[in-house]
């Protein structure tokens, strides 16, 4: 194994996973005895967290506190502006349906792990607790009576109206590099009923690859205007890197090496599961991938939520020395440049290496630079799957908040 001792040490403090990337960060994390924060989609672990205003889809917010003791955990919903300032101009009653400030009442403590830990849950809306305008949301989770010292997590969504007519498209056909590293995405949409008057101030426009934060372009302004629409067309905005295909691994069982891990050991006090080594690849190869998302559960599926282990990931890229950090990172470090996914250049082996603390499951994952880019540690490729979603938010003449009134999530290929 890699440096164990020193790995393992780096591991045990328990770093706090914090988002340091732009405005559309899904989820930020302050407490370091925090793990695993998670959203889904009507229970499902691949969907965006974006549910239409009025349906019966609901977000699913989840996380472990590593303990059994109890926390009091209260949430809180804030509504947001297009560009995730609050809302301040709104009275709580006018996009608030139920109570604010409540309890998180779904809890239960790990069974048979090494490491013990309590699994919170909320579900958005609730019996309690929804929501009655379209935009962009924060869910603030606080300790209770320790409200002055800050959220312990913020998670953010989106809830839209399906009013304005929002297409996306994604082409290679791009104008900086004859079509090798780049993909261009056009983006059209129609007003429906919406009068808008003064496109400049009324719409905005925000497109977001594989939601990742440094992938997001915002405010870029339509180039083409019809009587019943408007147009994103060869914006050099809105041309993306490609990046390249996700790596994955798979721990079901931590006495078995799982996909792509080359060995499980014990030593105490944690499972350790090291991941062959990755290569910078020089030629495009397909591999289906997730586009960064986790699914932590276990081999029987049975009780994925308090039963799953916590391994420490040993992850290891072979590459020479390069100019700035490296980061191993997916939708599970929370934000783009996590410090605990930092990874340390070993002159011996000629890798970039890393230990992460993570509850066993089915993992993406990728290596980025400080910046965000993969050109030097993944290379970027026109052939790559990506996700790419498109939110349009309109305000009307004299209204205090910003609709989200169009939305769309597609795939490069």
């Amino acid at each position: 194994m890699r440096n164990v001792h020193s790995i393992i040490r780096l591991a045990i403090s328990f770093l706090v996973m914090t988002a340091t990337g732009g405005a559309m960060s899904q989820n930020m994390v302050f407490d370091g005895n925090v793990r695993t924060l998670q959203v889904t989609k009507n229970n499902n672990p691949l969907l965006p967290a974006a549910i239409r205003l009025g349906s019966r889809s609901f977000l699913t917010f989840s996380w472990d506190e590593m303990s059994h003791d109890y926390h009091r955990y209260i949430y809180r919903l804030q509504h947001c502006t297009w560009d995730w300032q609050p809302s301040d101009e709104m009275f709580e009653s006018e996009w608030l349906k139920g109570l604010n400030d409540l309890p998180v009442e779904n809890y239960h403590t790990s069974f048979n792990t090494t490491q013990i830990y309590t699994h919170y849950s909320l579900s958005i809306p609730n019996e309690n607790t929804s929501v009655l305008l379209s935009g962009n949301y924060r869910l603030l989770i606080y300790e209770d009576g320790e409200e002055e010292k800050g959220p312990v997590l913020e998670s953010r969504f989106q809830v839209y109206e399906d009013i304005a007519g929002v297409y996306c498209g994604v082409s290679t056909n791009t104008d900086i590099d004859c079509n090798k590293s780049h993909q261009q995405v056009t983006l059209e949409m129609r007003y429906g009923g919406l009068n808008v008057l003064d496109p400049e101030s009324q719409i905005h426009s925000v497109v977001t690859q594989n939601r990742r934060p440094l992938r997001t372009v915002a405010g870029t302004q339509p180039n083409i205007r019809k009587a019943d629409g408007l147009e994103w067309t060869h914006r050099e905005e809105l041309i993306f890197p490609a990046g390249n295909e996700y790596h994955k691994f798979e721990i079901l069982d931590v006495h078995v090496s799982g996909m792509n891990v080359d060995n499980m050991r014990w030593y105490e006090p944690f499972y350790h599961a090291t991941l062959w080594e990755n290569v910078v690849e020089n030629n495009y190869l397909s591999a289906e991938d997730q586009n960064g998302a986790f699914y932590p559960r276990t081999q029987n599926q049975l009780a994925n939520d308090t039963q799953s282990e916590y391994v420490i990931v040993h992850f290891a890229l072979q590459s020479p020395r390069l100019q700035g950090n490296v980061y191993v990172n997916g939708q599970w470090s929370n934000g783009e440049c996590d410090p605990a996914c930092r990874m340390e250049y070993n002159d011996e082996t000629g890798c970039y290496e890393a230990a992460v603390l993570l509850k066993q499951g089915f993992y993406n994952y990728q290596y980025i630079m400080e910046d965000g880019s993969t050109d030097k540690t993944m290379r970027d490729f026109w052939q790559t799957e990506n996700e790419y979603q498109a939110f349009v938010y309109f305000r009307d003449q004299g209204s205090r908040y910003d609709r989200l009134v169009g939305y769309t999530c597609v795939k490069s290929r």
